[in-house]
């Protein structure tokens, strides 16, 4: 058997509640900034819970043709929007490769959940006589949203959607990463959207009391491993990873932002939608990556963990990190950049791998904001950055991702 091929990242895209491009992103994660505000895609005022983390001066028309938008749920716009950025900066010529050499492996939780909630009500207001959009069906599923990104690009290689609830984009990564190993593929775009902040979405985490009730002050209400935590604060956006086979960018004179070094996905086999309270199927998902990126757990600089500041899931964590690391990890950072972003669901890995990229070209720690008083259930000696940005050398970063299910899907990145 030959030996693996290495991949590396090549392009990046981001449509956040923190910035609209990868660079607004990244310095407004740097500078702590929340995104958390009181909701504006419907009045929410009959929800337990009035805020989330929205997209911000974001206008669809700014980027897609008409007919594009009236065809699309948001979740497969904001695919195509963060993907544009990503293969612009990759500088690829797809003319120029075999399409069958390129693919792509895409993620997201919920998918049309906005086409799916309108179509319903439309149904149900007009006496429910069947006319329904005869694009009900393409907007609302998972796969549109690649199979319209190589349908732009004319990639006929590797197209699918994964699904893992929250840990959906590490998925697509990790599968991403594995073809282009195989030599199955030379490029992959990858990542994932979400659009979920919708009525009958919200309404759902809501009855479940999962997010948090902070209506006096959003922007302080995710505050992951703080011991007056409340829940989490939805997000919503996308972020995309152009995966590429080593060699091919080395020769075409590409920009290498990095390396993913390995992945890993583990089940908790224990609750529909609580973590594991030992952390168990997190550790080994964990220690797998470390394995499969030929690492051992003194090498990682930074973890971008999950904690999406909900009582059971931030602790649980952290018991996973102190199996895995210890208690005591020298030189280990550890920051939640929900904090700022809110949970973008399906495609929380996709922007927390943006974030842990950008931590390893700028060797800089982005931090945790709102974490005022840590959790007595949280080792002390767990180096979490809180307030402020930290500068520090960071070679290789571990990004952290569980869903509902106990799907636990981890990522390694590093530099080349």
């Amino acid at each position: 058997m030959s030996k693996p091929k290495r991949v590396v990242i090549t392009g990046l895209g981001a449509l956040s509640p923190i910035g609209n491009t990868v660079d607004d992103f990244w310095e407004n994660l740097k500078n702590g900034k929340s995104g958390a505000d009181r909701i504006t895609h419907f009045d929410p005022s009959e929800f337990r819970t009035h805020f989330a983390c929205e997209l911000r001066d974001y206008d669809p028309a700014d980027h897609l043709e008409h007919n594009m938008i009236r065809r699309t749920d948001p979740y497969s716009q904001y695919a195509l929007v963060a993907t544009d950025q990503a293969v612009k900066d990759s500088g690829l010529n797809f003319e120029e490769m075999d399409p069958f050499d390129t693919g792509v492996i895409w993620g997201s939780g919920q998918g049309g959940m906005y086409t799916f909630e309108q179509e319903v009500r439309n149904y149900a207001e007009n006496d429910y006589t069947p006319r329904f959009n005869p694009f009900f069906v393409p907007k609302l599923i998972i796969n549109m949203a690649p199979g319209l990104i190589s349908m732009k690009y004319g990639l006929m290689g590797i197209n699918y959607a994964t699904v893992s609830a929250c840990a959906t984009s590490n998925t697509a990564i990790m599968d991403a990463l594995n073809y282009i190993r195989w030599g199955k593929a030379k490029v992959i775009i990858t990542g994932g959207s979400e659009a979920g902040i919708t009525e009958s979405s919200f309404g759902g985490f809501s009855a479940m009391r999962a997010m948090s009730q902070r209506n006096d002050d959003p922007k302080h209400a995710s505050r992951p491993f703080d011991k007056d935590r409340d829940g989490f604060v939805m997000g919503e956006g996308a972020a995309t990873l152009v995966l590429e086979e080593y060699e091919h960018a080395k020769e075409r004179g590409a920009h290498i932002y990095g390396e993913v070094a390995g992945a890993a996905m583990t089940a908790d086999a224990y609750h529909m939608t609580a973590t594991h309270p030992e952390g168990k199927g997190a550790a080994v998902a964990m220690k797998q990556a470390l394995e499969d990126s030929g690492m051992n757990p003194e090498d990682v600089d930074y973890l971008n963990t999950h904690a999406t500041s909900t009582p059971v899931g931030d602790t649980s964590e952290t018991t996973a990190i102190t199996n895995v690391f210890g208690k005591s990890p020298d030189d280990l950072y550890i920051s939640a950049t929900k904090s700022m972003t809110g949970h973008l669901l399906g495609a929380a890995g996709a922007i927390e791998a943006v974030a842990s990229i950008k931590a390893i070209n700028e060797d800089v720690i982005p931090p945790t904001i709102n974490t005022e008083n840590i959790d007595e259930e949280i080792p002390p000696t767990l180096n979490i950055v809180l307030k402020d940005a930290v500068d520090h050398k960071v070679d290789v970063a571990m990004s952290n991702t569980f869903g509902f299910g106990g799907h636990n899907g981890i990522v390694v990145f590093k530099k080349v």
